[in-house]
């Protein structure tokens, strides 16, 4: 199968080098990076090293950048998508594991820390636990790591995500997907904590996006149609 790595990445100057580098070393696959509209030297630190790079004129957000990855996914006939953040937290070494997982019949594959580990008692997991809960309330399937940045999709997910604008790359969009009977399945991976630079949800962030995922859930795509 013809799969794609696509790399998002919004102000990752630290961090995108090593991470591009670590697919093409420890991966078959092709890649991406799309430049979210970096402020810092995102772009030339892409173009110094001849990576394959779109990027966007200014900073239009994640779910913007996925979608311009998706795109290009589907423009050039790829099979398999998988998003991978540019952050150096995710590891290509276990990009192979959700490929196999989509050949084997899966729509969508999450890279998951918890499949076979426990969560850490914390203020970040209580949050990741609620929506683990609300998706098994609203769709009697358990996803036990809701926030996983590490997805594959095959063909037919990566239409959906490309002819429905309405979709992001966030936990409602694994409910909406649910809801459509699309076979998810979450495969073990290790995942490293951010060594440099900043996330981008600092904790006042954090909480509004908790709060725009939950209604997002509870009130759109706990009525989408199981079609």
């Amino acid at each position: 199968m013809k799969v794609l790595i696509i790399i998002p990445a919004y102000n990752e100057e630290l961090n995108i080098e090593k991470t591009v580098k670590d697919v093409i070393n420890n991966s078959k696959y092709d890649y991406v990076v799309i430049n979210d509209g970096s402020k810092d030297k995102t772009k030339e630190v892409c173009e110094s090293n001849k990576f394959n790079l779109v990027s966007l004129p200014v900073n239009y957000g994640l779910t913007s950048a996925i979608q311009v990855g998706m795109k290009y996914a589907l423009k050039n006939n790829y099979d398999i998508a998988i998003q991978f953040d540019g952050d150096g937290q995710h590891e290509a070494k276990e990009l192979s594991k959700l490929v196999e997982e989509i050949e084997k019949g899966s729509d969508i594959a999450i890279g998951s820390r918890f499949v076979t580990e426990s969560k850490p008692k914390s203020i970040r997991m209580l949050g990741s636990n609620l929506i683990t809960f609300i998706t098994k309330l609203t769709t009697g399937k358990t996803i036990k790591d809701p926030t996983s940045g590490m997805r594959a999709y095959n063909k037919d997910a990566i239409k959906e995500l490309v002819y429905n604008s309405g979709l992001s790359p966030e936990p409602d969009t694994i409910v909406y997907m649910l809801k459509k009977k699309k076979k998810i399945k979450e495969v073990q991976v290790e995942m490293k904590e951010r060594e440099l630079g900043e996330s981008y949800l600092k904790p006042i962030r954090a909480m509004k996006y908790m709060i725009n995922v939950f209604c997002s859930i509870i009130f759109i795509r706990s009525f989408t149609k199981n079609t």
